[in-house]
């Protein structure tokens, strides 16, 4: 590492970023609110203030808002409850409807129960996956029971972005609303002793079209004005006054952003931010406008995307759960150890945040970066686990009204942003970007291996496909010789073209299954989605009708993703020379 790097890094200002936060914690920031645009005055003033050009642009966007005085009531009993940003308002009066005991929620549970007409109550926080099973299965209402005191905001539409006249079937069916844990042991302590009794839900949701903004702020080079850049994002709107989730990542950017620009004479390539609105109340909303009306740029000089989302909470010391692409894992363990001292875990970027740009081929790093640490004895913070991560999410205050300036720890914001310098010092500075695909070749062979077990020997073939795979890790694996050679701009120039032609074709068939210029649900996905049903094959009768539909469905999948990895081997052998390699 450089001595220019460490000395960016250290650079990072406590005082400096306190001062942002001190900002906004002053403002309620709901998508389209008065606050939100106030406080993004804040972000703007302080980015031209550094020399960056700024713009403020306003879209439509479909927002949902809930409404306070949500409250589930059973007989003479009325326990205090929110609702969900896309949950469907109660009508006058409330809902009225039996009510049936699911517990965790699952797709068995739902199968053991006839819910048409019904109220679910089940465990944990209320998410996308839940609610459109129960709309699916004919709920007209789900409690979710808290696992502590503590209820937390969240939005239910699984359509990413805002929605399109196809797509507003998929919109929650049902009334959703959260009750603490208290209050939901109470209430099934009632179902349970009167058996056949019913539940009301009040819950009042107001959704419509609403004006919010984007504030984008961009720096070039010297003399290179439609340079290639580093995309910088994280959402602005929150909710409630959201200090953490995201004041604490905007702090984050504004402090890169500002230090970044003082060196700017060390840059390769630009740098834009986006600070978004509707990621709270819009379902990603305003990343999904811009990808969309800006598509064409984006896949010309959109290089890497960075995100960041909840840095400075108090006790979040735990980092190494946060996520990069596979051609990214380098440089998040590189940043990750050497500005927190932890090994990170590998982990996929999931389908969250505002990841909106996949489809044009846009590899990303990092969204959440800190987490609680990992506590067996905290069952209430259980259900912020997510797959094999060893923390606790972002803490208790998330998506509450807690979440205030006493959530913040000046030092774990200081780190967290140290992190984020060094990731983007180096994707601006690097003569040639640090993307490692002989490792997404490698990670693409070991999901195959599993793809293929569980799908059974000699069902499907991958033939191609593996090969092609491991041309893709020799190939990746002969570039850093390149990489070093590469002493004058033209000759880093020319590495950089290829590599952006390798991303733009593997990154759409590693983490998308719809058309590039569409948006896949905002549910969660695997590796090679397209390729993901295999794990259903090897339970269905070889020659089977529905073996036969799934595996038409799997030829198409299996073709798009050989065609991907001969253009990005394609695009190294114009640079590395062909390889010499034949077919197993």
């Amino acid at each position: 590492m450089s001595a220019l790097l460490d000395e960016v890094c250290a650079a990072v200002d406590g005082a400096a970023l306190w001062a942002h936060m001190e900002v906004f914690a002053r403002h309620m920031k709901e998508a389209g609110s008065p606050g939100e645009m106030e406080s993004l005055r804040h972000v703007e003033a302080a980015l031209a203030g550094w020399g960056f050009a700024t713009e403020t642009i306003l879209h439509h966007a479909y927002i949902s808002l809930p409404q306070p005085g949500a409250r589930v009531a059973c007989g003479d009993w009325s326990g205090a409850a929110i609702t969900h940003s896309f949950g469907r308002p109660a009508p006058a009066g409330g809902l009225a409807a039996p009510a049936v005991d699911l517990g965790q929620g699952s797709e068995a549970d739902f199968a053991r129960a006839d819910v048409r007409g019904r109220v679910v109550i089940v465990d944990g926080i209320a998410n996308p996956v839940i609610t459109q099973r129960a709309s699916r299965a004919g709920a007209v209402g789900q409690v979710h029971v808290s696992a502590h005191e503590h209820r937390h905001e969240m939005c239910l539409s699984p359509v990413w972005g805002s929605p399109d006249d196809r797509k507003l079937d998929l919109l929650p069916a049902t009334v959703v609303l959260t009750v603490a844990h208290a209050e939901g042991t109470a209430l099934r302590a009632l179902l349970k002793a009167r058996l056949e009794a019913g539940v009301r839900l009040f819950a009042d949701v107001d959704t419509g079209w609403r004006t919010t903004p984007i504030l984008i702020a961009e720096m070039m080079p010297e003399g290179r004005p439609d340079a290639p850049f580093v995309f910088f994002t994280g959402h602005h709107d929150a909710w409630y006054h959201g200090v953490m989730d995201n004041g604490g990542a905007n702090a984050t950017m504004l402090e890169v952003a500002r230090l970044a620009a003082a060196r700017r004479g060390a840059w390769a390539r630009g740098l834009r931010l986006a600070f978004w609105s509707g990621h709270s109340q819009g379902r990603y909303s305003s990343s999904a406008w811009y990808a969309d009306h800006h598509w064409e740029q984006l896949a010309a000089r959109a290089l890497v995307h960075v995100n960041v989302d909840s840095t400075g909470g108090i006790g979040n010391t735990h980092v190494a759960d946060t996520t990069a692409a596979a051609e990214l894992r380098g440089l998040a363990a590189e940043a990750i150890a050497a500005r927190a001292g932890q090994t990170f875990g590998n982990a996929r970027m999931g389908r969250a945040g505002d990841q909106s740009f996949w489809g044009i081929g846009v590899p990303a790093i990092f969204g959440n970066m800190s987490t609680q640490p990992p506590d067996p004895e905290d069952a209430g913070g259980s259900f912020f686990r997510s797959g094999r991560r060893g923390g606790f999410g972002t803490g208790w205050w998330w998506h509450t009204p807690d979440d205030l300036l006493d959530k913040i720890d000046r030092e774990i914001l200081v780190r967290d942003t140290r992190i984020y310098m060094h990731t983007v010092w180096r994707l601006l500075t690097d003569r040639v970007l640090p993307l490692d695909y002989a490792e997404h070749g490698r990670y693409l062979l070991a999901e195959l291996d599993a793809l293929e077990e569980a799908a059974g020997p000699g069902r499907f073939d991958l033939g191609l496909l593996r090969w092609r795979a491991r041309r893709l890790v020799a190939a990746a694996e002969r570039f850093p010789a390149q990489r070093e050679q590469a002493r004058d701009a033209a000759a880093a120039a020319r590495l950089g073209a290829a590599l952006q032609r390798v991303a733009r074709a593997l990154v759409p068939v590693d983490y998308t299954d719809c058309d590039p210029f569409d948006h896949d649900p905002a549910l969660p996905m695997g590796p090679y989605p397209g390729l993901q049903p295999l794990r259903r094959l090897g339970a269905l009768a070889p020659g089977s009708e529905a073996a036969r539909f799934l595996e038409t469905r799997l030829v198409r999948a299996r073709t798009r993703a050989e065609v991907a990895l001969a253009k990005a081997v394609a695009a190294f052998e114009d640079v590395t020379g062909p390889i010499e390699e034949t077919r197993a």
